[in-house]
C-alpha cells in the first residue's frame, strides 16, 4: 500500500470552516452536493405520485371497511396485510430456491488475484467493545492492509486504550497518528465529535485502497469475513457496494435472551429477502456494520450523507442512482460467507429507539428519491422493488390496524368476524412456520454455518412472533413515522455490555 496523502495531516474537524478543509474533503461535499436529490430535489413524476396515493388510499378505504361490512370483510385491512407479507415470502422462497442447489464458494487465496482493501471503523465512546472487534480484523485470514479508527470524539476511555493497547500516539484533534509499533495497519484518526457519517467522510479522503470496508466498533468478524470480501470485489468489476450478513447478539439478561432470540430469526429472514431481491439486481439494503464500498465509486457520489438517519441505506440509492444516469452498471450484493456479529437492542426502549430511527431514516430516504419509484430506467429496482418499499412504508400501520380490530373484535364478541379471522391467521401462522423453518436450512447452507441450531426454539418463536414481537417492530416504525413527519434527528446511543458478557454468540437457530 503506498503511503497516505498529505490530506491525512489537514484539519478534518466538522466545524472547521470549509477554506481549511482539504481540498479532497471539500470536493466530496461537492460530489454529495451534485449527486444527491436532497439538495437539489428533482420534480416527482406521476407514477410515484400514482403508487404512494394508492397505497395510502387502499389503507383509508380498507379501514372504512371495519364499519362498512360484517364478517370476515371487515377485517379487511388485515388480510391485506396478510396478503401482502404472503406474497413477499414467496418472491423470497421462489429466489432463494437456488441456494439449496448451488455449491458454496470458499473465498479466495492470499496468492490469487486481489484488490487492496481497507478498514475503518467509526467509534465514539466504544471502549467496551473495540478490543474484541480490532483483535477480530488483525485475526482475518486475509487482513486487510490498513485498519482506520475513525474517533468520533469519543469521551470515555477510548484514547487510554488506543494509546495504552497499541502504542498510539495520540494525534491533534483533526490528524492522523503513526502506525501503531504492534499492529503495523492500525492508525488513530482524531476528530470532534460529529456524527458517524462525518467521521466515515473525513477517513475516505484518507484511504488508498481500491476497496473500504466500513465495521461498526461492535461488530465481531468472522475469521474470513475480509477475504470474501475481497473475493467479491475481485469477482466483479463493476460491484461498489456490498454487504456481509450480520447475526445480532443482545447481551446475557432476561430481556437481552428475548430481543436476541426473535432478531435472530428476524436477521436470518430479511438476508434472505436481500439474496432475493439481488437476483432481480435491485438489493438497497447494505448494512453500514459491515460493508464493502468501492472507494472511487465512494467519492464520485459524495460519501455519506451526515443529514440521513440511515446513511448506509441512503448511500446505496445514491450509487444506484448515479449509476443510471451515467451508464455506469454498478451493481450491489450481499456476500454469503463476509459473516459476523453485531451488538444489538437488549430492552425494550433500546429496540424502539433503533426501530424508531431506522424507520425514520427509510421514510427520509424514500422520500428523498421518490422521483425513482416506478421509473423503468432503474428496471426492477425502479418498477418492483421501490413500489414495494412504497407500501413498505404504510405496513406497520396496516399491521397495527389490523390487530386493533382483532382487539375490538375480542372484546365485543363478535363471533360472526372471529371465526373466520381466527381460520386466516391460523392459516398464515403455519404459511409462517414453514418458510421460517425452510430459511433456516437455506441459510445454513448459504452462509456455510454449521451450527445444528434447536428446531423447537425456532418452532416456538415462529409461534409467538405474530402477537409479540413482530407487534414492537410495528410500534417503533410507527414511532420513526412521527418523528419523520415533526423533523426530529436526535436519537440516543445504544449502552454497550461487549461481546464477552454475551452467551452462545456462534449459532443462529
Amino acid at each position: 500500500m503506498t503511503a497516505l496523502s498529505p490530506a491525512a495531516v489537514a484539519d478534518l474537524s466538522p466545524d472547521a470552516p470549509a477554506a481549511a478543509l482539504p481540498l479532497s474533503a471539500a470536493g466530496l461535499d461537492a460530489a454529495l452536493t451534485a449527486a444527491s436529490p436532497r439538495r437539489r430535489p428533482p420534480p416527482t413524476p406521476w407514477p410515484s405520485i400514482a403508487i404512494h396515493g394508492g397505497v395510502l388510499l387502499l389503507w383509508v378505504l380498507l379501514f372504512a371497511g371495519a364499519f362498512v361490512f360484517n364478517g370476515v370483510w371487515a377485517w379487511s385491512a388485515g388480510i391485506a396485510y396478510v396478503i401482502y407479507d404472503t406474497v413477499l415470502l414467496v418472491f423470497t422462497w421462489a429466489k432463494t430456491r437456488d441456494l439449496l442447489r448451488a455449491t458454496p464458494i470458499a473465498p479466495i487465496g492470499a496468492v490469487q488475484a486481489r484488490v487492496s482493501l481497507g478498514v475503518i471503523v467509526a467509534a465514539h465512546n466504544e471502549a467496551l467493545v473495540l478490543p474484541v472487534t480490532l483483535a477480530a480484523l488483525f485475526a482475518q485470514s486475509d487482513p486487510p492492509e490498513l485498519v482506520l479508527i475513525a474517533d468520533d470524539g469519543s469521551s470515555d476511555t477510548t484514547p487510554a486504550l488506543l494509546a495504552r493497547d497499541y502504542g498510539l500516539v495520540a494525534p491533534a484533534l483533526g490528524h492522523i497518528s503513526a502506525p501503531s509499533p504492534t499492529h503495523p495497519t492500525l492508525r488513530w484518526l482524531r476528530l470532534a465529535q460529529g456524527g458517524k457519517a462525518r467521521a466515515l467522510n473525513a477517513a475516505i479522503p484518507l484511504i488508498d485502497t481500491e476497496v473500504v470496508v466500513t465495521v461498526d466498533a461492535d461488530t465481531l468478524l468472522d475469521a474470513d469475513a475480509i477475504a470474501a470480501m475481497r473475493a467479491a470485489f475481485v469477482a466483479e468489476p463493476g460491484l461498489v457496494a456490498a454487504t456481509g450478513v450480520l447475526t445480532p447478539v443482545c447481551g446475557a439478561s432476561l430481556s437481552g435472551r428475548f430481543f436476541q432470540w426473535f432478531q435472530r430469526y428476524e436477521y436470518v429472514r430479511n438476508f434472505l429477502s436481500r439474496y432475493a431481491w439481488m437476483q432481480l439486481d435491485s438489493l438497497l439494503l447494505i448494512s453500514g456494520a459491515f460493508a464493502g464500498f468501492r472507494v472511487e465509486a465512494l467519492r464520485l457520489v459524495g460519501g455519506f450523507d451526515p443529514d440521513c438517519l440511515v446513511e448506509d441505506y441512503e448511500l446505496i440509492h445514491r450509487l444506484r442512482r448515479h449509476g443510471v444516469q451515467h451508464d455506469l452498471h454498478w451493481t450491489s450484493r450481499v456476500i454469503g460467507h463476509a459473516r459476523a456479529q453485531t451488538e444489538g437492542p437488549g430492552t425494550t426502549l433500546a429496540f424502539l429507539r433503533q426501530r424508531r430511527r431506522w424507520f425514520g431514516g427509510f421514510l427520509q430516504t424514500q422520500y428523498w428519491y421518490r422521483d425513482m419509484v416506478g421509473d423503468a430506467r432503474y428496471g426492477d429496482l425502479g418498477t418492483r422493488m421501490l413500489p414495494v418499499k412504497a407500501a413498505d412504508t404504510l405496513q406497520p400501520v396496516y399491521g397495527l390496524t389490523a390487530f386493533a380490530l382483532l382487539v375490538d373484535y375480542l372484546v365485543t364478541g363478535r363471533l360472526v368476524v372471529l371465526a373466520p379471522v381466527a381460520a386466516i391467521i391460523a392459516i398464515k401462522i403455519v404459511v409462517d412456520l414453514a418458510f421460517h423453518l425452510w430459511s433456516l436450512r437455506v441459510y445454513r447452507r448459504w452462509t456455510g454455518d454449521t451450527g445444528r441450531g434447536d428446531t423447537g426454539s425456532a418452532i416456538l418463536a415462529s409461534l409467538l412472533e405474530p402477537f409479540s414481537f413482530q407487534l414492537l417492530r410495528h410500534v417503533g416504525a410507527v414511532w420513526g413515522w412521527l418523528y419523520f413527519l415533526t423533523g426530529k434527528q436526535s436519537w440516543s446511543s445504544q449502552t454497550r455490555v461487549g461481546f464477552a458478557s454475551v452467551e452462545g454468540r456462534g449459532q443462529v437457530a
